[in-house]
C-alpha cells in the first residue's frame, strides 16, 4: 500500500488536525507512538505522520524552507471547509482574487495545503 508519510514534532496533534479535515481513525492509539496512521472509513491509508524532532516548518512562499509536500484537498465551498480549520488549529496564508479556485492554509505546525474548488 502506498501512503504519504508527513514529518512532524507530534504526529498525535498532527494527525488530529488532519483527521478534522478528511475524517477517518487514527492508529495506533498510543498518545505517544512515533508513526501514526490516518485511515478513511473503509481502512484505506489517507496519511502517515511520523515523529521528527528536528522538524522546521516550511517558509512559503519564499521557500527558504522548501515545502516537502503539498496537499490539495477538494471542495465544493469555502464556507463548509474554513470553519473547521480554523477550529483546529489551521491559519489562512493566502485568499488571493489572482487565483479564485484555491485558498492557501497553514496546519498547526506552518505546513502550507490547499482547499481546491471542485
Amino acid at each position: 500500500m502506498n501512503t504519504t508519510a508527513m514529518d512532524c514534532p507530534q504526529p498525535r496533534q498532527t494527525a488530529r488536525f488532519y483527521q478534522a479535515l478528511l475524517g477517518g481513525t487514527l492508529t495506533p492509539e498510543e498518545e505517544d507512538a512515533d508513526w501514526i496512521d490516518l485511515d478513511d472509513p473503509s481502512g484505506r491509508r489517507i496519511l502517515s505522520f511520523q515523529r521528527a524532532e528536528d522538524y522546521v516548518a516550511p517558509t512559503w512562499p519564499d521557500n527558504s524552507v522548501p515545502l516537502q509536500m503539498h496537499i490539495d484537498i477538494r471542495v465544493a465551498g469555502y464556507d463548509e471547509s474554513e470553519p473547521t480549520i480554523f477550529a483546529a488549529g489551521g491559519r489562512l496564508l493566502d485568499d488571493s482574487d489572482e487565483h479564485p479556485n484555491f485558498r492557501v492554509y497553514a496546519d498547526p505546525i506552518g505546513r502550507p495545503f490547499c482547499l481546491v474548488l471542485s
